[in-house]
């Protein structure tokens, strides 16, 4: 990170090409997607087919789009997905599912974005006409609002059993699947074998500029294909993008354990600041931590951190998100817990004037 630049830890999408990536970008033979003729396009979704384990594959501008189309191949009008009610696709897809597909969403409960068998049998559907049909199950990994959690193996096995005993299919938000992976050491081929498609991000964790990906069967992805198009994500030269995907897919990937272990030292080190708590655990990359009412709201915590320079989300009125990623060291952690700290000791301050010794008792509890 250049000297003078923010300590970005907003998420790990803000990353910027490496030097070797824009030189990938700038050599990589071009051609016209949409005309189905970009050589390093077909290439990028040949390898994500093989990656996943899967027949084919399509690539897409964003991951809320590879989602979307995904949905959309897998649905009609009037019927109804099941998903966790933290799901990226609820709340950060804006309301995408019933405008471009027309369909409903059916939230099921569970810790940390996950769900189980039992979790989800009771809300799929029994057919009448009466009701919407029950269609599609949505798995998010790793999953977002649940701190980065990661799904267990099994656990996503026995999802998938229940959901396909009862005529359902199966979408994979694998967004940060390549975080899930480094997590477990699981392929992703592992995890994409129990749905049918799976999409994946090339700038979430893997430092690509933009672009995702959808995997699944033939027949699948021509539609997504068909509903890139409509949805107006079908691009030209678009192996530029290809090209940064493919040099992220080779140089990135093992790197990811370095911001797994940046997180939980970020993690460490905020549990251990006056009036901060961690929200969850910390398996990936994703660092959520809560506010003491004595800190102030998270908005104004997170605006006094951007002065100081470190920016971070604030997620609810008293919780926060930081995220590491390819353009943050281990030195940039340790700055950023010096600043977190000082922008605390000063929140703090005015209450500990109007009543010596009162914000100290606020922590011990």
């Amino acid at each position: 990170m250049p000297p003078g630049r923010p300590i970005d830890l907003r998420s790990d999408t803000v990353t910027r090409p490496t030097p070797a990536m824009l030189e990938a970008m700038a050599r990589a033979p071009l051609g016209d997607d949409v005309l189905g003729d970009d050589p390093t396009v077909i290439a990028l979704q040949e390898r994500i087919a093989s990656i996943m384990g899967k027949e084919a594959a399509c690539f897409v501008p964003t991951g809320t789009m590879a989602n979307q189309a995904a949905i959309r191949a897998h649905t009609e009008p009037g019927d109804e997905l099941i998903a966790h009610r933290d799901s990226h696709i609820i709340h950060y897809e804006t309301g995408a599912p019933a405008a471009l597909s027309g369909v409903m969403i059916r939230p099921v409960e569970g810790e940390l974005g996950l769900f189980d068998a039992p979790d989800l049998e009771p809300l799929i559907r029994h057919d009448s006409a009466h009701f919407p049909r029950s269609r599609l199950v949505v798995m998010e990994n790793t999953h977002n609002r649940g701190g980065g959690a990661v799904w267990p193996l099994d656990q996503a096995a026995r999802v998938s059993a229940a959901a396909r005993r009862a005529g359902l299919r199966v979408h994979l938000d694998g967004a940060r699947i390549w975080n899930a992976v480094a997590a477990t050491g699981h392929s992703e081929a592992d995890y994409a074998q129990h749905a049918d498609t799976v999409s994946c991000c090339f700038s979430k964790g893997l430092g690509a500029p933009c672009g995702s990906a959808v995997a699944g069967d033939r027949a699948t992805i021509a539609r997504v294909f068909r509903f890139r198009k409509m949805f107006g994500g079908a691009m030209r030269q678009a192996g530029l993008l290809a090209a940064a995907a493919l040099h992220a897919l080779d140089h990135h990937r093992e790197r990811l354990a370095d911001d797994h272990a940046n997180a939980r030292a970020l993690a460490d080190g905020l549990a251990a600041i006056p009036g901060l708590q961690l929200a969850m655990p910390v398996p990936t990359n994703m660092v959520f931590f809560d506010l003491d009412a004595g800190l102030g709201p998270a908005a104004a915590f997170c605006a006094r951190l951007k002065e100081l320079g470190v920016l971070v989300l604030a997620t609810t009125p008293r919780r926060v998100r930081a995220v590491c990623h390819l353009d943050v060291s281990a030195a940039h952690v340790r700055d950023a817990l010096t600043i977190i700290a000082r922008a605390a000791s000063e929140a703090h301050r005015p209450a500990e004037r109007r009543s010596p010794g009162r914000g100290l008792a606020a922590h011990a509890g």
